[in-house]
């Protein structure tokens, strides 16, 4: 039962990356956006790690999900040769429609614009039926308070106060 499941999860990941791999092209960016796209994954921790298997089709739906939910990513690769690391970002890239931001040790850093949200209106907030209720203290000195309250006089002006 768990294979099965396992079986459609996999089937839905390669037609998710054959329909990304048909519609992607490589993404360029400018040396300035690459710089901020740097300065905004310094404090990202790596969501995808690809190891001792490489990059299955499990892996490339994985960081296919993590593009659409982030749009910048980290992924550790545990690959010891650096030619190799270089290849797989390539490959990512190529297949996801991703643009390659950094390689840094085994951390690669891939950013693709994420899609636009669509917008849910939420219902305005119902208005309160009944006021909030006042304890015993805060109602006796609201109703004080408004007996020596001294009404204001109507045809007589107020006489002004005198400033020291």
């Amino acid at each position: 039962m768990n294979t099965d499941n396992n079986d459609t999860r996999l089937i839905e990941a390669e037609t998710a990356l054959d329909t990304a791999a048909r519609t992607s092209t490589a993404v360029e960016l400018t040396a300035a956006r690459r710089s901020e796209l740097r300065a905004a994954a310094h404090s990202l921790n790596p969501v995808v790690s690809i190891s001792q298997k490489g990059l299955t089709t499990a892996v490339l739906a994985e960081i296919e999900r993590c593009l659409k939910a982030h749009g910048l990513i980290k992924i550790r690769v545990f690959e010891v040769e650096r030619e190799a690391r270089d290849g797989l970002l390539a490959e990512i890239c190529n297949a996801l429609g991703a643009a390659p931001v950094q390689h840094i040790g085994k951390l690669l850093v891939i950013w693709r614009e994420k899609p636009e949200a669509q917008y849910q209106p939420v219902a305005p907030a119902r208005p309160r039926r009944n006021p909030p209720r006042l304890t015993k203290k805060a109602a006796a000195a609201k109703t004080d308070k408004a007996a020596r309250a001294r009404p204001l006089e109507r045809g007589k002006p107020r006489r002004p106060t005198r400033v020291r």
